[in-house]
């Protein structure tokens, strides 16, 4: 555990104006704060976040981070409060901690939902100082070496995968590929330890049989660089088992095809030095095709920039070559840690490393909760990139798989809304082709085009999942208010009332809804039962229809005949036996049918030409020969129809006016396809009888809004 004074010294070395009496403070504050409470592997658990704040030292970063990393968990796990921190170090030291301190007391119904709602925090507070997140990685990397004293391998599990799909991708887009790489390799042995442990094994092999193949390799590069001309320092190494794991899983190669697992950086002073080192190296030696990627002419969102080729190397094997200038690799091993500015203690999120950051807030923007701003964001980050451009040369970084809609999105949420089509490379290209490396795109759009549901299903990337997703569910609260309000004008109308919106304003609590829109999108969802509605509004319905007749399930009503009890309105059973009508082909009177007995449930009701029966042609033991009892009161039965209807504005309603114009009642609804012109959805109706049904279909036929329409079989 590093000492008060080391870790004082630490800071003073790369900072000689840093506040030593504040950091000496929050050390002993930190430490009274926690106590005798004690980590998992029975360290004090102040050791945790002197650790934290160690790592923060080797990134040489200001002492309010350093302070916020020793404070970190003692409003989460002492008796410490936000305005205790206020007090004794201030309001920027404040917000820092709190940023970084996790939502303990919310009320969520799974960990899963915790997870996603405390990452939201996290973004909204590195969003406005980018030193949260550099504290909560040096949490995290502390936090993954010692996990394997956590005895419970669940919790493991969880606490490996959340670094993998959350942690490394964000210490990726902000630079930090040291911090990156080890939080990687320590997530993967938790999770992965069997393919690690093969991937380590065959290394140790290799190094066996090329005896020590890397300091020659990096002799024979210096003597060729200063043969050359070229003032170079060379190191090499091997790659980290995970990195090697995921090409070989990316690429689906053996270990054997890999063409980088040792790879040689050579630091150069200039960037003429960079080209001109490139040129010895080429001049020396073959190329890996498809091996040469230049970062420096294009660097990554995250600024990294170098330029690496692969190349058979001096003993003929295959090597990766990284070159760059000194200030190129501080960028890329410490990130945005490498601009840091302590003594102006610069926190902003500005710049063009920064717009994956804005894109997260879009993301957030977007998403319906937590957990959907999740799932998008770990599409957005956890993805190796492309490179496009637009018409005018600008720069667009996408992850792999992106699509002219991906595009679109990422240079506007209005271009992408109303895309239509794409050129690439001057060629008119269908939206779902995925993008290369290079490729120029100009997108075409129409002021008459919106979001397609089907462009759900091919983006890949977070932002444009969101805002479709966003579309979609607008239309579909559209329909259903459209729906539910058709629905509640005629069950008010039945019960001797007007419908109006104001009626609804009375009851908005007791149905937790903020307008009457919102009771509407209920019941045409299917959420609220119109009849329900009524009853709250007007108490005294209940009270009359409960004293008047008893409540029977729709579908399954029995009427009373006078002066006797309900009957089954079916010829040809036997008295008392259970009935139920088939939910595959919705029998109603009027149809052919025919019973089938079924053990421990009676008889089921099908029609004659029902395709189940299909199935059981080779059991005629099995079948009764029935018939509907047309003497008996008339019921309502359930007819289901399938319909496909225009995508325009009150569609919806046209279809259940007329329902309702022909005395049919809509029983449920339900949409299984959408496109931007149709919609095709199912529909169960009650009806008297077939006759009835057959009227009703014929009234939709002669809607202009309606493309097609028949009875569903099936």
């Amino acid at each position: 555990m590093i000492r008060q004074f080391e870790l004082v010294e630490r800071v003073l070395a790369y900072d000689p104006d840093a506040d030593e009496d504040a950091l000496n403070r929050a050390y002993v504050f930190a430490m009274k704060a926690h106590g005798s409470q004690k980590r998992a592997s029975g360290d004090p658990y102040f050791s945790h976040p002197i650790e934290a704040a160690g790592i923060l030292t080797d990134y040489r970063l200001d002492t309010a981070s350093i302070i916020t990393a020793l404070l970190h968990d003692t409003i989460e796990d002492t008796s410490a409060t936000i305005d205790d921190i206020t007090k004794h170090f201030g309001p920027d030291v404040a917000r820092l901690v709190d940023g970084v301190t996790k939502l303990t007391r919310i009320e969520m119904p799974s960990d899963h939902a915790k997870q996603a709602e405390n990452f939201r925090k996290l973004v909204l507070a590195m969003s406005k100082d980018i030193r949260v997140l550099l504290v909560k990685l040096a949490d995290r990397l502390h936090n993954m070496r010692t996990l394997h004293y956590i005895s419970n391998p669940e919790k493991r599990q969880r606490i490996a995968r959340e670094t993998m799909e959350i942690y490394t991708p964000l210490a990726e887009r902000i630079g930090m590929q040291e911090l990156k790489s080890e939080l990687e390799d320590l997530a993967f042995a938790e999770l992965n330890p069997d393919a690690r442990n093969s991937i380590m094994a065959r290394l140790d092999f290799l190094r066996e049989q090329s005896g020590g193949a890397i300091p020659i390799i990096v002799k024979q590069l210096e003597s060729l660089l200063a043969e050359g001309g070229v003032k170079a320092s060379v190191s090499g190494r091997e790659k980290k088992p995970y990195s090697i794991w995921r090409k070989m899983q990316r690429n689906n190669i053996n270990f054997e095809q890999l063409s980088d697992i040792m790879a040689f950086r050579l630091l150069v002073d200039s960037l003429d030095d960079v080209y001109r080192t490139l040129g010895v190296i080429h001049n020396a030696y073959p190329v890996v095709p498809g091996r040469f990627k230049d970062y420096v002419s294009t660097p990554k969102p995250n600024g990294y920039r170098s330029v690496h080729t692969g190349v058979f190397g001096p003993k003929g094997e295959r090597i990766e070559i990284q070159i760059r200038t000194h200030e190129m690799h501080e960028v890329a091993e410490r990130g945005v840690a490498a601009h840091w500015n302590y003594k102006q203690g610069a926190g902003s999120t500005e710049g063009p490393q920064y717009r994956w950051l804005r894109e997260l807030l879009d993301i957030l923007d977007q998403a319906s909760g937590p957990e959907e701003f999740l799932e998008n964001t770990k599409l957005e980050m956890f993805q190796d990139q492309v490179f496009c451009f637009t018409p005018k040369g600008d720069l667009i970084s996408l992850p792999r798989g992106s699509t002219p809609v991906d595009f679109a999105y990422a240079v506007h949420s209005q271009v992408g809304d109303t895309c239509v089509g794409a050129k690439i490379n001057g060629r008119i290209r269908p939206l779902k082709v995925e993008l290369r490396n290079g490729d120029q795109v100009e997108v075409l759009t129409s002021k008459a085009q919106t979001p397609s549901p089907e462009w759900e299903r091919f983006v890949v990337t977070g932002r444009a999942r969101a805002r479709i997703r966003r579309f979609i569910r607008s239309k579909e609260r559209e329909q259903y208010v459209q729906l539910g309000r058709a629905i509640l004008q005629k069950a008010f109308r039945d019960a001797g009332y007007e419908f109006a919106d104001k009626a609804l304003e009375g009851v908005l609590k007791v149905f937790k809804a903020n307008t009457p829109d919102d009771i509407c999108a209920g019941v045409g969802a299917g959420n609220l039962a119109g009849r329900e509605v009524v009853e709250t509004v007007y108490p005294g319905v209940r009270e009359k229809r409960l004293g008047s007749e008893k409540v029977v399930p729709i579908g399954r009503a029995r009427n009373r005949a006078k002066g006797r009890d309900p009957a089954v309105p079916i010829v040809g059973l036997i008295p008392g036996m259970a009935v139920h009508f088939a939910g595959c082909c919705h029998p109603l009177p009027g149809d052919r049918i025919v019973g089938i007995i079924a053990t421990g449930r009676g008889v089921t009701i099908h029609t004659i030409d029902c395709r189940e029966l299909e199935g059981l042609s080779d059991q005629p033991e099995r079948w009764l020969d029935v018939s509907w009892d047309t003497q008996g009161e008339v019921e309502s039965h359930v007819g289901r129809i399938t319909l496909t209807l225009l995508n325009t504005p009150g569609s919806l309603g046209t279809v259940s006016n007329l329902i309702a114009k022909n005395d049919g009642n809509i029983n449920n609804l339900r949409i299984v396809n959408r496109s931007p012109d149709f919609f095709e959805m199912l529909m169960d109706i009650e009806v008297k009888d077939l006759k009835h049904l057959t009227n009703i279909i014929a009234a939709l036929r002669a809607s202009p809004v309606i493309n097609d329409v028949e009875r569903a079989r099936g």
